[in-house]
């Protein structure tokens, strides 16, 4: 009978090699990935770049970077900046993910990693024909608590999975950032908050074969609401949901024929699913009933930086818990979501 759930095998963040970040957007998430990284790690955060130099300077003195710049040209050319992080709106990371590449740097992309798959895969063939790393911020793929989960499922704790369950609602429209509303900055619910649900399945699920959606749009022509039924690579299936007009429980669940594993608690809002939760299992017979808890909510975006750090150091283009392939997989399902509800962007 199990006792207790897999110690995670997620290496110190302290560990990591360190990297001098060059950071392109100096927004919200750059904001909270800088703060993780400044509080957990050894990385060193060498240069901003925004079109605004005003905000650039605002930044690095917030954040300790040495350089600020008024153009992304700048910082990609940069010899004291060892990689890049994409943090602008998505509509961005495509061009800028080059723009680095094509100066030589490695590149950490916010996601959703671009606006589509074809955008998706040219980033990924030039990192891979220039040696280069080109990785997706999904952060939750390297937190521990889902090296928990990874491990449960590697020695089929569940049995064989037969339904993922994952939900991720903000109150984010209307009244939220502009970006969200705004077809040509690629806004709308699913790539700023169903990619959780959407990543979650793929990684639960063996992948993602099929998908089928329905949707609710904004007046500016984004989508405000996704619901998906996906079917998975080895059968299961996935029912996933994401909006931005209400809070949702933002829970999630992976059901198999020997027990479940539960992440996040709708009644503690520090404890969300997809950042560092609660991992719980429950066996078929309810008699097992254990949990793994992380030792600090404080953060979480630091562990994806060190991962990419230590891919860097490695010589890596990808990482081996986001493969290349994976990402370019969910771009596709996140392609054929939109065309299924109706969104397109501008210039697709």
């Amino acid at each position: 009978m199990t006792t207790t759930l897999p110690a995670p095998r997620t290496p110190d963040p302290r560990s990591a090699p360190t990297l001098r970040w060059g950071i392109l957007g100096p927004g919200y998430i750059a904001r909270e990935w800088s703060t993780a990284v400044r509080a957990e790690t050894d990385q060193v955060i060498q240069a901003v770049a925004s079109r605004d130099l005003g905000r650039a300077r605002s930044f690095a003195d917030d954040f300790g970077a040495h350089t600020a710049y008024g153009s992304y040209d700048e910082l990609v050319a940069d010899p004291d900046v060892d990689i890049v992080y994409v943090a602008t709106p998505h509509s961005e990371h495509h061009a800028q993910a080059l723009l680095a590449l094509g100066a030589g740097k490695p590149v950490l992309v916010e996601k959703a990693f671009t606006r589509n798959a074809a955008e998706a895969r040219e980033v990924l063939d030039t990192a891979a024909s220039k040696g280069l790393l080109a990785m997706e911020a999904m952060w939750t793929r390297f937190l521990p608590g889902i090296d928990v989960v990874r491990q449960c499922l590697e020695q089929g704790l569940l049995g064989e999975v037969e339904n993922v369950f994952a939900d991720h609602g903000q109150p984010l429209y209307p009244g939220g950032p502009q970006r969200l509303s705004d077809p040509a900055l690629a806004g709308g619910a699913l790539l700023d908050l169903g990619i959780y649900p959407t990543s979650f399945a793929s990684f639960a699920l063996g992948g993602i074969d099929t998908v089928t959606a329905t949707g609710r749009l904004t007046d500016e022509g984004v989508d405000a609401e996704d619901t998906l039924l996906v079917t998975g690579a080895r059968g299961g299936r996935g029912l996933l949901h994401a909006t931005m007009t209400s809070r949702t429980p933002t829970t999630a669940s992976i059901n198999g024929t020997e027990g479940r594993l539960e992440l996040g608690d709708p009644d503690d809002r520090n404890n969300r699913w997809y950042g560092p939760s609660r991992v719980r299992f429950v066996s078929r017979d309810a008699e097992t009933d254990v949990s793994w808890e992380p030792p600090s909510r404080a953060h979480g975006l630091h562990f994806e930086a060190c991962e990419a750090a230590r891919c860097v150091d490695a010589g890596l283009t990808e990482s081996p818990l986001l493969p290349a392939a994976e990402t370019l997989r969910i771009m596709e399902v996140l392609d054929e979501v939109r065309a299924q509800v109706g969104v397109r962007y501008p210039g697709e």
